[in-house]
């Protein structure tokens, strides 16, 4: 005969299966090592940072059109706000106001003249916890744009040393008088090779020829007003570096990502590596996202 079980000890008995069922649907999500959720990597709230990229000189925020759709497509909320391009000072300061509109940890991504803007407005942001540079400078308390873009020989906005061969100047009244808005040729001319071979090399010429036509002038007094206290000191950085930049040369660019500590990825590119290589450039901002978001 089979033993009689009291319904005390199956009402027992379905309470222990209903627990260890529970168990089994509850443990999945915390798979991962150090009890993060699986497959996350941002804490226990599975809260991602917010990415804030910064466009440079002569661009707008359509220069992360690539980049932008595949962040998203990851999860991330993505913020592209103007940079104002009226001196590194001023940007700096608007761009740091920006930054504190928004709550949580901060991935701070920035291209050419955008990089000095990162590194100057995320001094002393808690928020920030890291910085991509973008075929970017990086540069340090003191230096300025003009120092670091013509410190090693090449660069196609040198010009044979007349800035009138490669620079257009219109005049800003909201600046100061000699404080003049700097908008690149587009034509090839004296020791310049023009904006598609210089600015926008290796982008394909249909989309090189938009680019030159709504480019944002760069004010004079930008190349010259010294930067600050570098962010980069406190906070972890990546460096993504075009091996075929022709506006800050490579070896600038590497000389500046290692004196910072930059993690460096070098990518087959021109001075627009989130335009001509926008999954790589994405995957190392993913990556500073999950390692110190």
């Amino acid at each position: 005969m089979r033993p009689k079980i009291s319904r005390k000890a199956m009402a027992s008995v379905g309470a222990l299966i209903v627990s260890a069922v529970a168990a089994v649907l509850v443990v999945p999500t915390f798979a991962s090592a150090g009890g993060q959720p699986a497959g996350d990597g941002f804490g226990q709230s599975g809260a991602k940072p917010t990415i804030v990229l910064v466009h440079g000189a002569w661009a707008d925020g359509s220069s992360w059109d690539e980049v932008i759709p595949i962040l998203q497509h990851e999860g991330y909320t993505v913020d592209a706000p103007p940079n104002l391009l009226t001196g590194l000072t001023s940007d700096s300061a608007y761009l740091k106001s920006y930054l504190s509109t928004i709550s949580g940890p901060i991935i701070l991504v920035g291209h050419s003249y955008g990089g000095a803007v990162i590194t100057n407005a995320a001094s002393g942001h808690s928020n920030v916890k890291a910085l991509v540079y973008v075929d970017a400078f990086e540069p340090a308390a003191g230096e300025t744009i003009e120092q670091l873009a013509f410190a090693k020989p090449g660069s196609c906005l040198a010009g044979g040393g007349n800035p009138s061969n490669v620079f257009n100047l219109a005049t800003n009244p909201s600046q100061p008088a000699d404080d003049y808005d700097l908008y690149l040729k587009i034509a090839a001319g004296t020791d310049y090779p023009g904006f598609d071979s210089c600015f926008a090399n290796l982008v394909p010429t249909q989309e090189a020829d938009v680019l030159g036509a709504i480019q944002r002038p760069l004010a004079l007094g930008a190349l010259t007003t010294p930067s600050g206290t570098p962010a980069w000191l406190t906070i972890p950085s990546w460096a993504v570096i075009g091996t075929q930049d022709q506006v800050i040369r490579p070896a600038e660019l590497t000389f500046m990502a290692q004196r910072a500590r930059s993690q460096i990825t070098y990518v087959p590119a021109g001075h627009l590596s989130m335009i001509g290589q926008p999954w790589t450039v994405t995957r190392v901002i993913t990556d500073a996202a999950q390692e110190e978001g």
